[in-house]
């Protein structure tokens, strides 16, 4: 490695050396606002029962329990990827049943999503080496004359679900966007909810209506040489509280102001940049 003095002897005081990393590069990313409408929620034989007899219905809570990402090469656009992201929801969904009681019952939507991003192209074969076998005796493995394309990552990041609408339609009136195969739903998301999903079964079908943020971007590993002046090593020593008093502990916290006046600081610093733009001190902060 090559040494090299800067200005202030470096990032830490001590000369600095280059080294070579193996890191992953942003090529392209993108951030969406997207408003699914009208999605169908798929649900369960015990919970299509529910839904039945319901004479109302709202959505309590929506989370993104996993995804399906495919990759193709875009024709006649070298380095471009098209990519389509498949979000399973589960949607929590509050029944009004008889009597004015309530039941709570989980269904699924599903979503496909598509966009195009850059990632470049890599035209090398790339093998690694698996901690998990024994070099000496491998195991056999499947071998094919026709080699893969080298395709970049695709990292999807989704923020908290926002339910906006929830409609209960009659079975016979045709609504909403197009529903899933129950077949094609993956073993590991038909597990999550317990039962076997029905469709053109029951009175009632249930859609809903979701916001989702989400920023999508694509990556590759790629090798870079930065400047580096030590390595990464702990400087503090793990020690016991010898305090263990738990009524000690807890005085020592500060008091959480802002989960009773989430903006008990913004009016503070409001005042202050008021009394510096007015010379005079008038006005309604003090």
């Amino acid at each position: 490695m090559v040494e090299r003095n800067g200005p202030l002897g470096g990032l830490c005081g001590k000369p600095e050396q280059f080294c070579c990393v193996s890191v992953n590069k942003i090529f392209d990313s993108a951030r969406d606002k997207d408003c699914l409408e009208d999605v169908r929620v798929h649900l369960c034989d015990h919970a299509q029962e529910v839904i039945d007899r319901a004479s109302a219905v709202r959505c309590k809570n929506v989370e993104v329990i996993n995804t399906n990402i495919s990759i193709e090469t875009v024709p006649f656009n070298r380095g471009y990827y098209h990519v389509t992201i498949r979000y399973f929801f589960c949607v929590t969904l509050e029944c009004c049943v008889s009597n004015g009681r309530t039941q709570e019952v989980q269904g699924l939507c599903v979503f496909d999503k598509k966009i195009i991003l850059f990632g470049s192209e890599k035209n090398v074969a790339i093998f690694k080496s698996d901690p998990t076998e024994d070099g000496f005796c491998m195991r056999p493995k499947d071998l094919k004359c026709d080699r893969d394309p080298t395709l970049p990552t695709v990292v999807v990041e989704v923020a908290e679900p926002i339910a906006l609408d929830t409609k209960l339609v009659e079975r016979c009136k045709p609504f909403g966007n197009c529903c899933i195969n129950p077949e094609a739903i993956p073993d590991v998301v038909r597990a999550r909810f317990g039962g076997d999903f029905v469709d053109n079964i029951g009175a009632n079908t249930c859609y809903v209506t979701i916001g989702v943020f989400t920023v999508i971007r694509m990556e590759r590993e790629v090798q870079l040489i930065l400047p580096a002046c030590h390595f990464c090593l702990p400087e503090r020593e793990s020690r016991q509280n010898e305090n263990t008093d738990p009524c000690s502990v807890f005085g020592k916290m500060n008091f959480p102001l802002a989960e009773f006046f989430p903006f008990a600081e913004e009016p503070a610093s409001q005042c202050r940049n008021e009394r510096n733009d007015r010379n005079d001190n008038r006005g309604g902060c003090k």
